[in-house]
């Protein structure tokens, strides 16, 4: 049965780098990750987003745009992956129990981080603010 979780993902670029997290508990192969997590009931995509980079990596973000939606192939949850810009606050693992270590990186090296690659909307967005 598939999973229903719905994850907001928060893709925040700065200064020629994306900020990941690496989780304490790997999900499957997918260790490196943006911030996210599930939406909260009624929680729009955004919103999830913004809080999950508050609370994964100590940032505050304002959300952009929705880059797009994929069912992710390591998890098979339904991910929604949003743009957002670095407001404050200087990237930390804010939360030991669930984030390990977080990573400014430039998208050229993104692979490096994420086997298999970045969806293509998201790496097409990265690629347009840092290039």
């Amino acid at each position: 049965m598939p999973n229903s979780h719905t994850i907001a993902g928060a893709v925040i670029a700065h200064a020629g780098r994306v900020l990941l997290i690496r989780r304490a508990s790997p999900a499957g192969a997918l260790q490196w990750t943006f911030p996210s997590g599930k939406l909260d009931p009624g929680e729009s995509a955004a919103d999830a987003a913004a809080r999950e980079a508050r609370e994964e990596a100590g940032v505050s973000v304002a959300p952009l745009v929705v880059l797009g939606s994929r069912v992710h192939p390591a998890t098979s949850w339904r991910v929604v992956y949003v743009a957002c810009r670095l407001l404050s606050g200087t990237a930390h693992a804010a939360s030991p129990r669930e984030v390990a270590e977080v990573a400014w990186v430039p998208p050229t090296g993104l692979a490096e981080y994420v086997p298999g690659g970045v969806y293509p909307p998201v790496q097409a967005w990265l690629d347009a603010q840092t290039g």
